[in-house]
């Protein structure tokens, strides 16, 4: 029996730590409460082949068309095979997901072919699946940690010996382990505008890489395009998720002219991958001086909203809105990493011991960029396969990933001056330089600014201008645009093919083919 550590608390970090718990003993240490994850805000639902009209074939096809040539098809064939019993073990768990006089209700989201995303409370899948998933783990009785900072990952003769841990009292211990499973969620907060919870701060892949640990595609965060945009206390702006699936079901994009502006982007219109219609309401932004454009649900009808989207609605209620009679202010938002801690179709990193599963991961399963409700499924699958990859062999390097090259000085040189970290102004260099469009000029000037900043004591500020400098040295080492990563200054894909962003344990951004 080995002596495991779980570190998160959404689907992935429950999913590994009940599976593990069925031959191991397991201990689960989150940040915050166990539900404050990013987990319980997830919306739009979770894509699997369950239909009879529907094949794993087909999922696996529509997420490799959105990952734009990027994908390790192992993994996509991973996560799209497995779907299907994992979902059908999250019903047999309690999970509620909504039904119809058929069965199932299924919904269409962008680029899936056919209908597969299933929902739970009109648009509250994340916090249903949450629910049963600690329910579960109560009654298991597997031990649980709250407000536990993750501080370092220990490394022990080249393998994971345990964690490093902050408490909620300001007391530091730690914790011995034969295996480590990081389910700390992404990096959100690095951006100016975020659909993510305050607590996603990108530490599991910062404390993986100060561990040694391979990371792969950080350049890659898919901004989800639809936000709602609300005025804020401090006088700026703050944001409130629209799922994709409300344009799944008819709502349309409006410039401030009224008029329908991606009918001219691409044939999908709304229903493009993420990427193009984030990039076409950013480009539609700015042509009306920075007003958001709305996103226009009229047509749905007060009751349809209502009993569909309930978690909306109230949101846009609360706002003040009334969306079933006016079309309501959309921004881009930074949603999702694609990038993380590079790992096998297990979990398993370039060191013995330590895991990685759910959006701290990259497994290479999204490619670069992810298809709409393949997260929640992210999580589940590989979490799983992660728990019962636990004492079996260890190989050296994830697969996919070749050796790094020489270290690079780019993400980690001080710069000129010794400023003050700033939380506020990382997040507005990154939004500026490494956002929706990027391009030399923007990503050198928020280098030089990222540097310029003083590391803080160890713990979330440190973690994020950390991972801000890995992120653009990422970006300014992919000289094309493909997915979520676009470069106006290389607007087109590169020839050849396409390649990941491996960074080393001494930033190198190297570049490995994907195999084919």
């Amino acid at each position: 029996m080995a002596r495991v550590v779980v570190v998160g608390s959404g689907i992935a970090g429950l999913v590994a730590a009940l599976r593990a718990a069925e031959r191991h003993d397991v201990t689960i240490v989150t940040k915050g409460g166990i539900a404050d994850g990013s987990t319980r805000y997830a919306q739009g639902g979770i894509a699997a082949a369950v239909f009879s009209d529907d094949s794993v074939a087909d999922h696996v096809a529509d997420t490799l068309r959105a990952g734009a040539g990027l994908n390790v098809r192992e993994a996509v064939e991973a996560l799209c095979g497995d779907g299907p019993a994992r979902v059908r073990e999250l019903i047999a768990l309690g999970v509620a997901f909504d039904r119809d006089g058929r069965g199932l209700a299924r919904g269409l989201e962008a680029a899936h072919s056919s209908a597969r995303v299933l929902h739970a409370g009109g648009d509250a899948t994340g916090a249903e699946i949450e629910r049963a998933l600690d329910a579960a783990v109560r009654a298991a009785g597997i031990r649980v940690v709250t407000g536990a900072f993750l501080r370092d990952v220990l490394v022990t003769d080249g393998a994971t010996s345990g964690v490093a841990l902050r408490l909620a009292d300001g007391t530091e211990t730690e914790l011995d382990a034969d295996a480590v499973v990081l389910a700390t969620g992404g990096w959100g907060q690095l951006y100016a505008h975020t659909t993510n919870p305050e607590i996603a701060t990108g530490d599991g892949v910062a404390a993986a890489y100060r561990a040694g640990a391979l990371l792969a595609d950080l350049e890659f965060t898919q901004f989800h395009p639809t936000a709602l945009r609300l005025p804020s206390a401090d006088g700026g702006s703050r944001t409130f998720l629209v799922s994709e699936a409300v344009r799944g079901e008819g709502a349309v994009l409006r410039n401030a002219r009224g008029e329908r502006f991606m009918l001219d982007v691409h044939p999908d219109a709304e229903l493009a991958p993420r990427d193009v219609v984030a990039r076409g309401i950013a480009v539609e932004m700015a042509a009306q001086d920075g007003l958001p454009v709305v996103l226009d649900a009229t047509a749905l009808g007060a009751d349809f909203l209502a009993r569909r989207f309930p978690t909306i609605d109230a949101a846009c209620r609360a706002a003040g809105i009334d969306w079933s009679r006016e079309p309501v202010p959309v921004t881009p938002a930074a949603h999702y990493a694609m990038g993380g801690v590079a790992t096998d179709i297990h979990g398993r990193t370039s060191i013995a011991g330590l895991f990685a599963v759910g959006e701290v991961a990259c497994t290479g399963a999204h490619g670069a960029n992810r298809l709409a409700s393949n997260s929640l499924l992210e999580g589940l699958v590989f979490a799983h396969r992660a728990a019962e990859a636990i004492g079996e062999p260890w190989p050296e390097v994830p697969a996919w990933v070749a050796e790094p090259g020489p270290a690079a000085s780019t993400a980690t040189e001080s710069g000129e001056r010794d400023e003050p970290f700033d939380r506020a102004r990382l997040r507005s260099v990154l939004w500026a330089g490494a956002g929706l469009h990027r391009d030399r000029t923007g990503l050198e000037r928020a280098a030089r600014e990222l540097a310029d900043m003083r590391m803080p004591e160890p713990g979330e500020g440190a973690n994020l201008l950390q991972l801000g400098r890995l992120v653009v040295a990422a970006a300014l080492s992919r000289e094309e645009s493909r997915g979520a990563h676009f470069r106006s200054d290389f607007p087109l894909p590169a020839a050849g093919t396409p390649r990941h962003t491996v960074l080393a344990p001494l930033p190198a951004p190297t570049e490995v083919t994907v195999p084919c």
